[in-house]
C-alpha cells in the first residue's frame, strides 16, 4: 500500500483554491469529486477525506509563513447551494478503525491550528456559509472567528451525525457549540438531533452563526466584515514572507531520513528509534540573517521535519507502538537557538516559528504511542529539545559513560523555553504539568536554567524518570521496551492519554480527551460500523438495526 504523504503545495491542490487580494485571502472549497485519497468513494457535495484536510493544513501553515500581509481569511464554497457536506460517508464506511480515528485527530489538529492563527498571529478567519453546511462542514465553520450564513431559505447549518450516522460530530462540534459559541445546552441538544439543521433568524438567536445576510447583500457583507477584521490585526503589512519548500525526505526500507532527524524502525520490538540532531553550526542571531535563512533556520526546520515524521508514523506505521527519542549534537547551539527565539519574540517570523514548534510538540503529546526518551553521552537534550523528554512517558538518563566511550557523561540543560512558549493542550507547560501543584519543585527547576545537569542531579530535581549506571542501563532499557511491546495497545493508549494531561480542562483538551475517547469506542460498536449499522447502510434505503442496550 502506498504510504500517505502529508507533503503538498498549492500547485498540487485539487480541492482548495487560494486568492489573495492585499490583506484579505479567500480560501474556496471546491472538492474534486473523483480525487479521493483512496478508491471506492466519491467526494460529492464538497464532502472531504484526509486528502482534502492535508491541503487545508498546508495552506494554513503557508498563510502564516509565506503571507505576513494577510490579516483576514475568508473560507467559503465555490459550489452552488452547498458549503460542505462534512466527512465523506463512503470513506468512513470503508476505512479501517485506526484510519477513522487518526483522520478525526488530524482534522481536529487542523481546526485548532486555524484557531491558533487567529489567537496568536493576527490572522482572523471568517466563514461565509453560502449553502448547506452539515457535520464536519459546520465544524470547520465553528473554528472560524465569525460566521455569516446566506439567508436564502435553504442554506442551513447542522450536526446530523447522531440521527443519520449513529456517531458523534468528529472534529470538535459538540465542544465548540457550548464552550466556544456558548450555545445553551437545551438548544444544543435539539440542534444535534435535527437532521435538517437550523437556518435564518433562529440560527442567529441560538448563536449558531453570527449574522444572516440576504443574497442581494451577500458579497458586500462578506467583504465588509473581512476588512474590519483585517484593520484590527497586528500583522506587519510590509513584511516579506518566507517560502516553505517541499521537505527533503528519504525512505529506504525501515529507515526514514530528513536533514536533522532520522528514524529507524525495529519491527521485532515494534519501536521507532528517532534521533533529532542539533544544528551543526551556530544558528544566526540577528533578524536579518534569520529571515534570509528562512525555512533552513534550524528551529523551523526542526518543527517541519518532526511534524511530518509524527504524521507519517501515525498513519503509515500503526503497528509501531513505541517511539524512542534520542538527540545528538552540540547543546550550546540549541541554547543559542532558544535565546534567539526569546530575544526576538516580538518579530512576526520568530513568533510563527515558536507557535509551529508549540503545535508540533502538542501533536507529539496527542499521539497514541508510548514515548520514551534515552539520554546518553553525546545527546543534547537542551531547552526546546528537552521538551521532547518532558513529552515522553518515561525518560532514562545514563549516570556516567559507556565503557570505551570517551565522550563526557550525558547532561541536560533547561532554558527559558521550558517555562512558557510551548504549552500543552491543558494550557500548562510540560514543566507545570510535571510538577502539578508543586511550586517548590518548579522553582527549584527554574533556578537551574542554563546549568548542565548530570544524571543524578537531574533525577533528584525530578527532571528524568530513572538514572541507571552503565551496569544496569542495558537491562533496564531492554526490559522496558520488551514489556511495552507485550502489553495491550488499547490499554496503553487509554493509560497514556489519561496520564499525560493533568490539571485543568480547556476546550482543546476536552476535544481530545472526551471526543476522541468516545468516538474511538463508537467507531467499534455495531450500531455504527456493524453489518446493519448506519455507516454500512447509509444511502441504501435500509434502516439500521440498533443494539438498544445502554452501556
Amino acid at each position: 500500500m502506498t504510504p500517505i504523504d502529508f507533503r503538498t503545495a498549492p500547485g498540487r491542490y485539487r480541492h482548495w483554491a487560494l486568492v489573495i487580494k492585499g490583506p484579505v485571502a479567500t480560501l474556496e472549497l471546491d472538492v474534486e469529486m473523483d480525487s479521493g485519497l483512496a478508491p471506492g468513494y466519491e467526494l460529492k457535495l464538497n464532502s472531504y477525506d484526509l486528502g482534502v484536510d492535508i491541503e487545508l493544513h498546508d495552506v494554513i501553515q503557508r498563510l502564516r509563513f509565506e503571507n505576513p500581509e494577510v490579516r483576514a481569511v475568508i473560507i467559503t464554497s465555490a459550489k452552488e447551494r452547498v458549503f460542505c457536506a462534512g466527512a465523506n460517508i463512503g470513506m468512513l464506511s470503508t476505512a479501517s478503525h485506526a484510519h477513522k480515528v487518526n483522520f478525526c485527530k488530524f482534522t481536529n489538529e487542523t481546526r485548532l491550528a486555524l484557531e491558533d492563527a487567529s489567537a496568536n498571529s493576527g490572522q482572523k478567519y471568517l466563514c461565509a456559509i453560502n449553502g448547506a453546511c452539515a457535520g464536519g462542514g459546520y465544524e470547520l465553520a465553528l473554528a472560524a472567528d465569525y460566521l455569516l450564513l446566506l439567508d436564502d431559505g435553504t442554506s442551513a447549518v447542522s450536526l446530523p451525525e447522531i440521527p443519520l450516522l449513529a456517531v458523534l460530530p468528529g472534529t470538535g462540534g459538540l465542544t465548540r457549540l457550548v464552550d466556544k459559541r456558548r450555545v445553551r445546552r437545551d438548544h444544543a441538544d435539539f440542534f444535534c438531533t435535527l437532521e435538517e439543521g437550523v437556518r435564518g433568524k433562529r440560527a442567529v438567536q441560538w448563536n449558531l452563526v453570527d449574522e444572516i445576510v440576504p443574497r442581494s447583500k451577500w458579497q458586500d457583507a462578506v467583504t465588509k466584515r473581512a476588512a474590519e477584521f483585517a484593520a484590527a490585526s497586528d500583522r506587519p503589512a510590509e513584511a516579506k514572507g518566507i517560502a516553505l519548500p517541499n521537505l527533503d525526505r528519504t525512505i529506504v526500507g525501515d529507515s526514514i531520513a530528513y536533514s536533522h532527524i532520522t528514524c529507524e524502525i525495529d519491527r521485532a520490538l515494534m519501536t521507532a528509534n528517532i534521533t533529532v540532531r542539533a544544528p551543526v553550526t551556530k544558528p544566526p542571531e540577528d533578524l536579518s540573517s534569520i529571515h534570509n535563512a528562512g525555512a533552513s533556520f534550524w528551529p523551523l526546520t526542526l518543527a517541519r521535519e518532526l511534524d511530518d515524521l509524527i504524521l507519517h508514523l501515525r498513519f503509515n506505521e500503526g503497528q509501531i507502538g513505541t517511539w524512542l527519542i534520542r538527540t545528538e549534537g552540540r547543546s550550546d547551539h540549541v541554547a543559542v537557538a532558544d535565546a534567539v527565539l526569546t530575544t526576538h519574540a516580538n518579530n512576526w517570523l520568530v513568533r510563527e516559528i515558536k507557535h509551529y514548534l508549540k503545535r508540533t510538540l502538542k501533536r507529539l503529546d496527542l499521539s497514541a504511542r508510548s514515548i520514551f526518551a534515552f539520554i546518553e553521552p553525546g545527546s543534547c537534550f537542551t531547552g526546546t529539545l528537552l521538551e521532547l523528554a518532558f513529552a515522553a512517558d518515561r525518560s532514562y538518563m545514563l549516570d556516567g559513560a559507556f565503557e570505551g566511550d570517551d565522550r563526557p557523561p550525558a547532561t541536560i540543560r533547561l532554558t527559558e523555553t521550558n517555562f512558557g512558549p510551548y504549552p500543552m493542550s491543558n494550557g500548562l507547560t510540560r514543566m507545570e504539568t510535571r510538577f502539578i501543584d508543586d511550586a517548590e519543585a518548579l522553582d527549584q527547576a527554574q533556578n537551574e536554567i542554563g546549568k548542565s545537569l548530570r544524571a543524578l542531579d537531574a533525577e533528584d530535581l525530578g527532571l528524568v524518570t530513572f538514572a541507571p549506571d552503565e551496569i544496569d542501563w542495558q537491562d533496564e532499557t531492554r526490559i522496558a521496551l520488551e514489556e511495552r511491546a507485550a502489553f495491550s495497545p488499547d490499554a496503553l493508549t487509554g493509560m497514556e492519554a489519561s496520564l499525560r494531561f493533568v490539571g485543568p480542562e480547556t476546550m482543546e483538551s476536552k476535544i481530545f480527551s472526551r471526543l476522541t475517547a468516545w468516538q474511538n469506542w463508537i467507531f467499534q460498536r455495531p450500531n455504527a460500523v456493524g453489518a446493519e449499522g448506519t455507516l454500512k447502510l447509509y444511502g441504501s434505503g435500509q434502516k439500521p438495526r440498533f443494539d438498544r442496550e445502554r452501556a
